[in-house]
C-alpha cells in the first residue's frame, strides 16, 4: 500500500505535456508549412563565390594554413612558458634515444633518426592544430619503412672471416647499401607527404574513419610483435639477414632461433641490464607520478651509462659488441630526393600516409577532448604532409605522432607546441655539437629502449577479453587486423583489415535488428513488445521497425522478416484463396452435374428442352459461368485464408536512405498487402528519404503522400479511424 502511494506521488511530481493537434500525414503537414525560398546557384556562380577574395577570407585562410599565427600572438607567457620549457626539455631528452633506436627499425644509419626527430617536429609547430602531440619517429611507421627498404635493397650475408682487403670491401658494400636504403626511406617520406598534402587539400580527412579503433589496435599490436622480434638479433648480438613481406615474422624468428648458439654473451648482458633499468625507471615514474615534478628520464640515463661503459671497457674491440658507429656532426645541405619509383613503393607510401595520419589524429583528438579545444583533421593531414615532404629534402624518413612521447609532453605540463619546438632544439644541439659522443653506444641498448617502449602496445592483447565481452564483431576486426598484419606483413595486413572492416559494415546492414513495436499505455511512446511487459499492441495493427536503410543488399531480408514477424504472407494468402476458389468451383460443378444426371433419368424430354435453352450452360461450361456470376462476397465466404491484421505501419525513423531496388521492394510490399486487405502506411520518414522516394518515382495514384505520417502515433490513430470507418460501412451494408 505504501509502495503504491509512493509511486502515485512520483507520478504526480513528474512533469507532463499535453498537445492537441490534427493527425498529420505528409500531405497535410506540407500543406500547413511554407518552405523557405532559396535561389539555386549555377555552377559558375559557385565557382565565382569560392574564388572571390577579401581581406577577411584571406586572413582566415592564412590562419587556417598556419595556426601558429593565430595562437602565438596571444600566448600567455607567465602561465604557459615554464610548463612548456619543462615539457620541451623532457620530451627532447626522450626524443634523442628514440630517434637513434627507431633508425634501426627503419634500416638506416642512426643519424637519420636524429634528422627525423628535428625537422618534422619543428615544422609541425607552425602548421599543426594539436597543442600536445609529439611528432617524430614512431616504431610502427619506422618498421613499415624498414620493411620497404629491405625489400628494395636486400641484405646479403657476407662472412667477415676473411683478410683485410675483403673486410674493406665489406665495409664499402655496407656503406653503399645504407646509402641506397636512405634514398628509399627519403623517397617514401616524399611520396607519403605528397599523398597527405593532396588528401588534406581535397578535404579527405574523413578517411581515418575507416581505420576503426579495433582495427588500429589490432594492427599496432601486430606491428609491436614485428618490432619486438626484429630487435632480438640486436639484443643477442646475432648476425642475420633482414626480411620483409609476407611471413617475414616467421623467417626472422627461424633465423634467430637457428643461430641462437652464436649469441654474444656480453651483448646480451648489456641489453638485459638496460631493459631492467628502463622497466624499473618506468615503475618509479608511475608510482611516484604525483610527487615527481618531471618523470625520471631513464632512457637518456641508460644511453649515457651504456655509452660510458662501452667507451670505458672498449666493448666493441674487446667483446665484439656492435655499436652505433659514426654520427656525422652538423646538418646536411638540402637535396632533392632521388625518386627512382618502384610501382610497389606507391602502395607502401599510401599505407604509411594513412596509418601515420590515423595515429596522429587519434592522439590529437584524445588530448583535444581532454583539454577542451578542437582540431582540424584536414589541417592535420596538411601539417603531416609538409613535415614528411619538406623533411625529405633534409634526409628524413616518414614520421608521425609518438604515443609515449605525447603522453610525456602532455603529462609534464606542456600547453602548446612551443614544447615541441624546444624538444627539436634539444635534438639539434646533439646533432650539431655532441652527437659524436654517442658513437660508442651499443646497439643492444637501443634495442632495449625499443622493446621497453613496446610495452604499452603489447598490453593491447587485453583487448581480446574486452571485445569478447562487448562486441564479437569488433573482436573479429581486431583478430583479422592482428593475424593478417602479423603474417602478411604490415602493408597487406592493413589492406586486409580495412577490407574486412568494410565487409562487417555490409554484414551489419544485411542483418539488422527487426522489432515489432507496441504502445506504452496512455502515451505516444512505442517500444519493443519483446522487451517490456507494459508495452501492448493495438488489436489488428502491426508496427514494424528495422534499424537500417533499405537498399539492394538487404531489401529481400526486410521483406521476408516483415512477413515472418507480422504473420502475414500475402503470396501464400493469395495462392490459398485461388486454390479455395478453384475447389469451390469444382464443388459447384459436381453438384450441378449430379442434379443434371438425376434430371436426365427422370425427365429426358425436359432435359433436352433445357439443354437447348440459352439460359443454362452448354458443352460443360456450367461451373465456370456459375463462378463468374457469383458475387464477390459470396466467393469470400468460402475463402478461409485471411490476414490476421487490418493495418501495417512501417517505422522509417532509423532509415537513412532508400535506393531504387529498395523503393521497388517497398512499393511491392504495399501493393501485395493491400491485395489481402491490409492497409500499409509509413511513419517517421525524414525529408531526405521522402525526396529520394520522389526521385525514384515511388509515388503514383495508388501510393500517395497520404500514406506518410509524421510519427507512429499519427499513423496508429489514422489506421484506427480508417478501420473503424470501414467496419461501420460493412455493418451498414
Amino acid at each position: 500500500m505504501e509502495h503504491a502511494q509512493e509511486e502515485e506521488a512520483c507520478l504526480e511530481q513528474t512533469q507532463r505535456y499535453c498537445v492537441q493537434r490534427p493527425i498529420y500525414n505528409q500531405e497535410l503537414l506540407q500543406g500547413q508549412l511554407h518552405r523557405r525560398q532559396r535561389t539555386p546557384q549555377t555552377l559558375g556562380q559557385k565557382i565565382a563565390h569560392s574564388c572571390r577574395c577579401s581581406s577577411k577570407k584571406a586572413k582566415s585562410s592564412l590562419y587556417s594554413f598556419m595556426p601558429i599565427l593565430k595562437w602565438l600572438p596571444r600566448y600567455p607567457v607567465k602561465e604557459y612558458l615554464l610548463g612548456d620549457i619543462i615539457s620541451g626539455v623532457s620530451t627532447g631528452i626522450m626524443q634523442l634515444p628514440q630517434g637513434l633506436a627507431y633508425s634501426l627499425l627503419a634500416a638506416v644509419p642512426p643519424v637519420f633518426g636524429l634528422y627525423s626527430s628535428f625537422y618534422p617536429v619543428f615544422l609541425y609547430t607552425f602548421f599543426g592544430t594539436s597543442r600536445h602531440i609529439s611528432i617524430g619517429t614512431f616504431a610502427v611507421i619506422s618498421m613499415m619503412v624498414g620493411g620497404v627498404a629491405v625489400r628494395e635493397v636486400p641484405d646479403e650475408i657476407i662472412s667477415l672471416d676473411s683478410n683485410s682487403t675483403n673486410i674493406t670491401d665489406v665495409l664499402e658494400y655496407y656503406s653503399a647499401r645504407d646509402a641506397k636504403r636512405v634514398q628509399v626511406a627519403v623517397t617514401l617520406a616524399f611520396l607519403a607527404g605528397l599523398i597527405q598534402l593532396s588528401l588534406g587539400f581535397l578535404r579527405f580527412g574523413f578517411v581515418a574513419i575507416y581505420l576503426t579503433e579495433p582495427l588500429v589496435r589490432g594492427f599496432t599490436t601486430a606491428a609491436a610483435v614485428h618490432v619486438f622480434i626484429s630487435q632480438l638479433k640486436y639484443l643477442l648480438g646475432i648476425q642475420t639477414s633482414r626480411f620483409s613481406g609476407p611471413l617475414s615474422v616467421v623467417y626472422v624468428s627461424t633465423a634467430v632461433l637457428s643461430k641462437i648458439t652464436t649469441t654474444n654473451i656480453a651483448t646480451m648482458i648489456v641489453g638485459l641490464t638496460c631493459i631492467i633499468l628502463l622497466l624499473t625507471g618506468k615503475k618509479i615514474n608511475r608510482r611516484f607520478k604525483k610527487k615527481l615534478p618531471v618523470p625520471v628520464p631513464m632512457e637518456i640515463i641508460v644511453v649515457i651509462i651504456g655509452t660510458g661503459v662501452s667507451a670505458g671497457m672498449n666493448l666493441n674491440e674487446s667483446y665484439k659488441v656492435k655499436v652505433v658507429g659514426s654520427i656525422p656532426q652538423g646538418l646536411r645541405a638540402p637535396a632533392v630526393p632521388q625518386i627512382q619509383l618502384n610501382p610497389a613503393m606507391l602502395g607502401d607510401a599510401v599505407a604509411i600516409a594513412i596509418v601515420g595520419f590515423s595515429m596522429a589524429v587519434s592522439m590529437a583528438k584524445i588530448f583535444a577532448l581532454k583539454h577542451g579545444y578542437t582540431i582540424d583533421g584536414n589541417q592535420e593531414l596538411i601539417a603531416l604532409g609538409i613535415c614528411n615532404s619538406v623533411g625529405s629534402f633534409f634526409q628524413t624518413f616518414p614520421i608521425t605522432c609518438s604515443m609515449s612521447r605525447s603522453l610525456v609532453q602532455e603529462g609534464t605540463g606542456g600547453k602548446t607546441q612551443i614544447a615541441g619546438a624546444l624538444s627539436a632544439v634539444i635534438v639539434l644541439l646533439v646533432i650539431v655539437a655532441i652527437g659524436y659522443l654517442f658513437e660508442p653506444l651499443p646497439q643492444t641498448v637501443l634495442a632495449g629502449i625499443v622493446m621497453v617502449n613496446l610495452k604499452g602496445m603489447l598490453k593491447q592483447f587485453r583487448d581480446i577479453r574486452h571485445f569478447w565481452r562487448t562486441s564479437k564483431i569488433e573482436l573479429a576486426i581486431w583478430m583479422v587486423a592482428f593475424v593478417a598484419s602479423l603474417f602478411l606483413g604490415l602493408e597487406y595486413g592493413l589492406l586486409t583489415a580495412v577490407t574486412f572492416a568494410i565487409i562487417t559494415v555490409i554484414y551489419r546492414t544485411q542483418r539488422p535488428k527487426y522489432r515489432i513495436l507496441g504502445q506504452i499505455p496512455n502515451t505516444d511512446i512505442y517500444c519493443d513488445v519483446e522487451e517490456y511487459e507494459e508495452v501492448k499492441e493495438y488489436p489488428g495493427i502491426k508496427i514494424f521497425q528495422a534499424n537500417t536503410s533499405i537498399y539492394f543488399a538487404n531489401c529481400e531480408s526486410y521483406r521476408n522478416t516483415l512477413r515472418k514477424m507480422t504473420g502475414v504472407n500475402p503470396s501464400i494468402i493469395l495462392a490459398a484463396r485461388r486454390k479455395a476458389l478453384k475447389r469451390h468451383a469444382r464443388e459447384i460443378k459436381a453438384a450441378n452435374d449430379a442434379v443434371q444426371w438425376g434430371q436426365k433419368n427422370d425427365v429426358e424430354a425436359t432435359a433436352k428442352h433445357e439443354i437447348a435453352s440459352d439460359d443454362l450452360p452448354v458443352n460443360g461450361k456450367f461451373a465456370e459461368s456459375s463462378v463468374q456470376d457469383m458475387p464477390l462476397d459470396e466467393h469470400e465466404h468460402f475463402v478461409l485464408p485471411k490476414a490476421n491484421i487490418h493495418s501495417l505501419i512501417l517505422d522509417f525513423t532509423p532509415v537513412n536512405f532508400v535506393d531504387s531496388v529498395g523503393a521497388k521492394t517497398l512499393k511491392s510490399i504495399i501493393q501485395k498487402f493491400n491485395e489481402v486487405g491490409v492497409f500499409v502506411c509509413i511513419a517517421g520518414c525524414s525529408d531526405p528519404v521522402t525526396n529520394e522516394l520522389t526521385r525514384l518515382n515511388f509515388f503514383d495514384k495508388s501510393i500517395t503522400r497520404e500514406l506518410l505520417f509524421h510519427s507512429i502515433h499519427d499513423a496508429v490513430l489514422a489506421c484506427q479511424m480508417k478501420h473503424g470507418s470501414a467496419a461501420q460501412a460493412d455493418s451498414n451494408l
